[in-house]
C-alpha cells in the first residue's frame, strides 16, 4: 500500500459521518485560509511567506500524489488570492479560529472521536488532501487494519 493510501485510509477512519465531513469542510477551508490572510502579510524580499508555505506543502503532497497535489495547489491559490483581496491579519486569524470551532464540533457531536492528528501530526497536511481527494475522487482509501 502507498503511503498516501494508508494516511488517507487512516484519516478516513475518523472521518466517516456526513456532519463531521461538513464540519471539515467548513473547518479546514477557514483554517487554511486564515493561515494564508495572516501569512500573506508578511514578506520575505519580493516573496510573501503564504507563498512559500503553498510550494512547501504542495512540493510535500506531490511526494504522495501529484494529482492530489495538482488539485490542492488549484484550492490554496483561490484561497491565496482571496486572503490577498482580505489583506487583514485579524480576519484570517478570526476564520483559523472558527476553522478549529467548526472541526471541535464536528469530532464531539458527529464523530465523538478526536481527531487524526492527535495520534499522527502529518495528518494536519492529510486533511486538505483528504478533501480534493473526496472531491475528485483520485483515490479511493483503502479500509484501516484494526
Amino acid at each position: 500500500m502507498k503511503r498516501i493510501d494508508a494516511l488517507l485510509a487512516d484519516y478516513d477512519s475518523h472521518h466517516s459521518t456526513r456532519g463531521n465531513l461538513v464540519c471539515h469542510v467548513l473547518g479546514i477551508t477557514l483554517i487554511v485560509f486564515g493561515i494564508l490572510a495572516m501569512l500573506a502579510q508578511i514578506r520575505v524580499g519580493p516573496l510573501r511567506v503564504s507563498e512559500i508555505v503553498i510550494a512547501a506543502v504542495v512540493v510535500y503532497d506531490a511526494t504522495l500524489d501529484l494529482s492530489l497535489a495538482a488539485g490542492l495547489l488549484v484550492a490554496f491559490a483561490f484561497l491565496d488570492v482571496a486572503a490577498r483581496l482580505v489583506a487583514d491579519w485579524r480576519v484570517g486569524f478570526a476564520s483559523f479560529v472558527l476553522g478549529w470551532i467548526f472541526q471541535a464540533i464536528g469530532h464531539a457531536v458527529y464523530e465523538r472521536n478526536r481527531p487524526a492528528f492527535f495520534k499522527n501530526l502529518v495528518h494536519l497536511l492529510v486533511g486538505p488532501l483528504f478533501l480534493v481527494n473526496e472531491l475528485l475522487k483520485v483515490r479511493r482509501p483503502a479500509p484501516v487494519p484494526r
